[in-house]
């Protein structure tokens, strides 16, 4: 048992810690309070292994077999002329043995060897319920600590469309275990598992069809970005449907049949497999969050101070199980910072002004800051700056001008207030934009540094120069 403080004093300054949870805020968090001086730390962990969502079942797992899809379709895909190339999936289960390899080094180096060196965590393996501010159970056991982080994480949202269940669904969890390739397959959903899953099993060589609730794949996006990406997709031989209403799913002799409604029309989609990907639900139930004192919002998720406690004092909360920006950076960023306010009392408060994001389909739909609509609603006099890649030397050298970098300024200071790039490896530019944003780099100053030529980071330059200038009448390296 944790020697439990309670209120009164403890041998080490920092205190004692339980961390619920086993994915990237718990391990970030465990590590920081060591850092800290922390005099114990235990973490319980149940459900997935070791590392949570990312390196199991979640960033790992889907970006290794993206890439793979990726090689398979450059093979039979080549721009070039006096080149022919071809690709053949010979062995899918291969793939998904090297995927298994990949987590289980991974989970290892990044999760398992972190904390055996640190004598001061602890694991447990087992189902925890908060009873107080300082007490936890697992099964028969009762734990103490100064303080409590919950890091639970989310799992799939499975909507109640009659018949699913019945029928049989993969979620991101089983799709990436499955040892034959699908002929075909629908996905439900058009956000970003939906849309990198997808694309992944198109391009291996199912027959994909996506149905979407909303009337545009990833609607929180604007419009041109959404309508270019779906019109990419399109192209590689996806069937993308949106303003879907799923009815009904059933078993049928071909595979699983999806009734639908789309503009008021009744359709019927039969394909091997389903893949649920509608979004994602909490980690808190049967854990006596409520009755303890932690609220939650209408969807279970853990409502939060901007410094991380939660509303029943003494406990905190860090990574999906809020409900946020669900990325596994911000994850470790949470369970750091929370960390740091209730060992020091630090009151630092979250800080998402910068945060970088990825869609990892091809051309990759990546952002940082404020697009377009949310820079009006915020007060801004806002100035949009669109280039095409056609305009970007990289892009046209690689045969590749899938796709437009959007710079978001305002006028009045010429500071960058956010950007959307739809490219291919376009992930790779958000950083400089980051930087820019968080230490208020102008967009003049962006426009009149380097950049090396023929990198597709030129077409930040660019984009900065199309505030104020037509880039179709510039020579080449022209400023």
């Amino acid at each position: 048992m944790i020697s439990c403080c309670g209120n009164g004093g403890c041998d080490h300054a920092a205190g004692t810690l339980i961390i619920i949870g086993g994915g990237s805020a718990a391990f970030s968090a465990a590590t920081r309070a060591v850092e800290l001086g922390a005099g114990k730390v235990t973490i319980i962990n149940d459900g997935l292994p070791t590392g949570g969502t990312c390196v199991n079942v979640g960033c790992v797992p889907s970006k290794t077999l993206i890439r793979a899809a990726e090689s398979l379709h450059r093979a039979t895909h080549n721009p070039f002329a006096g080149i022919k190339t071809s690709g053949i999936l010979t062995d899918f289960s291969a793939i998904i043995e090297e995927k298994r390899q990949l987590v289980a080094e991974l989970r290892q180096a990044k999760y398992v060897d972190v904390i055996r060196d640190l004598p001061q965590v602890q694991l447990v393996k087992g189902h925890a319920k908060l009873l107080d501010a300082h007490t936890v159970e697992i099964g028969r056991m009762r734990l103490t600590a100064d303080h409590i982080l919950i890091a639970t994480g989310a799992t799939a949202t499975i909507p109640a469309i009659p018949g699913l269940s019945e029928a049989g669904y993969l979620t991101n969890e089983s799709a990436f275990e499955l040892e034959t390739l699908p002929e075909s397959l629908i996905v439900l959903g058009g956000r970003y598992i939906a849309l990198e899953c997808a694309q992944m099993f198109a391009r291996l060589g199912s027959r994909v069809t996506v149905l979407q609730r909303s009337e545009r794949i990833l609607p929180a996006e604007s419009e041109d970005i959404t309508n270019a990406l779906t019109g990419y997709l399109i192209e590689e031989g996806l069937d993308i449907l949106t303003g879907t209403a799923v009815e009904q799913v059933r078993r049928g002799k071909q595979g699983v049949v999806v009734t639908a409604k789309i503009n008021g029309e009744k359709r019927e989609f039969t394909a091997a497999q389903i893949l649920v990907a509608t979004g994602r639900k909490p980690n808190t139930r049967n854990m006596g969050l409520e009755h303890a004192g932690v609220l939650l919002n209408e969807n279970g998720f853990i409502q939060v101070s901007p410094t991380l406690q939660t509303t029943l004092a003494g406990v905190w909360a860090a990574g999906d199980v809020l409900g946020q920006n669900m990325f596994v950076y911000t994850a470790a960023y949470e369970g750091a910072l929370a960390v740091e306010n209730m060992l020091t009392k630090a009151d630092r408060v979250t800080d998402y002004t910068a945060l970088p994001w990825v869609v990892f389909t091809d051309p990759q739909v990546a952002g940082v800051g404020m697009d377009e609509r949310q820079a009006v609603a915020a007060g801004h006099d806002a100035e949009v700056a669109t280039l095409p890649l056609s305009y970007v030397p990289r892009s046209i050298a690689a045969r590749d001008t899938r796709g437009v970098i959007k710079l978001i300024r305002d006028k009045k200071t010429d500071l960058l207030l956010g950007a959307r790039i739809l490219a291919p490896e376009g992930s790779e530019l958000l950083m400089e934009l980051a930087m820019a944003i968080k230490f208020g780099i102008t967009v003049t100053q962006l426009r009149n540094s380097f950049h090396a030529y023929l990198t597709l980071g030129e077409g930040i330059k660019l984009a900065a120069i199309t505030f104020g200038k037509d880039v179709a009448q510039l020579s080449c390296c022209a400023t």
